[in-house]
């Protein structure tokens, strides 16, 4: 059960490795209605880049499949080998009898096979490119990274591993502060190039809950951006001018 969160809104995942293979680790999270998140991760002491991507994506439709999920909700990945691998490759592999096109035994075929009876047709993968200031993509890229290297990333929800003994001596900045930056500086971007956003990836970038916004038909503003509704749902940033009052 969700315990009165409501609906999963957004779900993001990431893999990093030390080496590769060597030391690596899986970030993800789970955004809810109510404006809640839930972050959990993962290390494996010798493993591949590739492995942890699969394995993040894993753990969060396992854990998907008990709550209950918003119709609009994707699995945000930077991981081109996940989606190709479910969306493409998968039925190859299965007809060759887990055998790639040159005959060779296909990698991963433990994860492979668990993600296949893991997959859920109500949440589709979308690529989002990595280190393009996409703030889900950003947190889960430094959770994974954390756990790789032995580190215990100070999560929203508790870990699902065991906290590391070595910890981090000193963070560079406090870590709301830079998920802040960086969804200002992507809402800078979508107001430069008048991108539209669905409700849920509005709901994202503002850290308000998706009930909430469905409330609201007109213009709006946050922090120096006006909000403004366009056709079939969407909306887009527009940037305010200096001096403008507030809402």
């Amino acid at each position: 059960m969700a315990d009165g969160r409501g609906r999963v809104v957004a779900a993001a995942t990431d893999g990093a490795c030390s080496g590769n293979p060597g030391p690596g680790g899986w970030g993800a999270l789970l955004r809810f209605e109510d404006g809640s998140v839930e972050e959990f991760g993962g290390h494996a002491p010798d493993t591949t880049n590739n492995r942890m991507e699969l394995q993040a994506a894993l753990e969060v439709l396992q854990r998907l499949e008990n709550l209950p999920r918003h119709p609009d909700l994707t699995l945000r990945t930077d991981s081109k080998y996940l989606i190709d691998g479910l969306g493409s490759w998968m039925k190859g592999w299965k007809r060759k009898g887990w055998k790639t096109a040159a005959g060779k035994p296909v990698l991963n075929q433990d994860l492979w096979k668990a993600l296949d009876a893991a997959r859920l047709d109500d949440v589709p993968l979308r690529y989002v490119k990595g280190h393009s200031g996409d703030p889900d993509n950003e947190r889960v890229d430094r959770i994974a990274v954390a756990f790789s290297q032995g580190r215990a990333p100070d999560l929203a929800s508790g870990s699902t591993q065991p906290e590391p003994a070595s910890q981090p001596t000193f963070e560079p900045a406090p870590q709301p502060l830079l998920e802040l930056l960086s969804r200002l500086e992507l809402a800078d971007r979508l107001a430069q190039g008048g991108y539209a956003l669905s409700l849920v990836e509005l709901a994202q970038l503002v850290e308000q809950p998706l009930k909430q916004l469905e409330t609201r038909t007109e213009p709006w503003f946050w922090r120096d951006w006006s909000v403004v509704p366009q056709r079939e749902g969407r909306w887009t940033l527009q940037r305010r001018e200096a001096g403008s009052g507030q809402s």
